[in-house]
This record gives C-alpha cells, sequence and structure tokens, in this order.
C-alpha cells in the first residue's frame, strides 16, 4: 500500500479524524485500510465472530471493547477466518489473544494489549452503530488508514 498516514493528515488536516490512543500492531500487516465496519461489544465477542466469517470485501472491523483488559475480544481462530472471508484487519479498542500466532498472519490487527483470557460469548454486542473511541468518532462507511504512525479516518465519501 503506498499510503502514509501522516501524508494522508497532511493532505485532508482536521478533516481527518485520529485515534490518539496507544494501539499496537499484532497483526503481520502493519500498514492496512478500508471501509469500516462497527462493533460496539463488552468482554463478549459473538458478533466478532459472526461477521468474520462474512464477505469482508477489503473492508476493516472497528470494535468499540470498551477498552477491557479482562478478555480478549480477537484471537487467532476468528483472525484466520477473517482473513480467509477478505477482511483487511482490525481495530480493537480492548484486548487479544494469541499474539505469537497473530503476528504471523496476513491481516492487520491493532489493540490496546494481549490477555490470555478468552471473551464470553453471549450472543451480545451491537453491529453497525456509530462509535466514540477516546473521543474519536467512528461511523461504518468511513475509510480507515493505519500504518506504523497511527490510525487516520475519513468521513464515507459522499
Amino acid at each position: 500500500m503506498s499510503f502514509t498516514t501522516c501524508d494522508l493528515y497532511d493532505e485532508h488536516g482536521d478533516a481527518a479524524r485520529v485515534l490518539g490512543w496507544s494501539f499496537r500492531d499484532f497483526g503481520g500487516r502493519t500498514r492496512f485500510a478500508g471501509e469500516v465496519e462497527t462493533v460496539k461489544c463488552f468482554e463478549d465477542n459473538s458478533r466478532i465472530k459472526e461477521l468474520a466469517s462474512t464477505p469482508g470485501r477489503g473492508r476493516v472491523l472497528v470494535v468499540d471493547g470498551g477498552g477491557s483488559r479482562h478478555a480478549a475480544l480477537l484471537g487467532d481462530m476468528i483472525a484466520t477466518q477473517a482473513i480467509a472471508s477478505g477482511w483487511a484487519g482490525f481495530v480493537i479498542y480492548g484486548s487479544v489473544r494469541d499474539s505469537a500466532v497473530l503476528k504471523t498472519l496476513d491481516i492487520g490487527i491493532k489493540a490496546l494489549r494481549t490477555t490470555p483470557r478468552k471473551s464470553i460469548r453471549l450472543g451480545e454486542g451491537q453491529v453497525g452503530v456509530p462509535l466514540a473511541i477516546a473521543g474519536v468518532e467512528v461511523r461504518p462507511g468511513d475509510r480507515l488508514y493505519a500504518d506504523e504512525d497511527g490510525i487516520l479516518l475519513l468521513a464515507a465519501p459522499k
């Protein structure tokens, strides 16, 4: 991919929204981009697992997990399914697990931290809803760009 988030920010200025939290790279790709799909959930990755097996069409799944340290919302099995389904990446405002395997997979994954504890699955969570992560609005259909310098969002094309 030929973009950099720094160049995109210079080009779009304040129209670019930057996720300023300390997201770390966990996937084998550190640079990825795509149309945003959203999930809001807390310690229940049911909706993430469901979406990972639907056609990704190069999209990026942005998950507001409330910043939880308690349970991982993504691990190697769901990430592997997402690759097979054509997803470009994940941005998880929360934790992941299986980090040694995740870094070998050809998918972008940015998250806050790791934990060995798995998520519960009670079928909870909302898909396709606007999110506010660290005060930054994330909407389905936005265009997300992620690289070594951070995560940048641009409004969906009109």
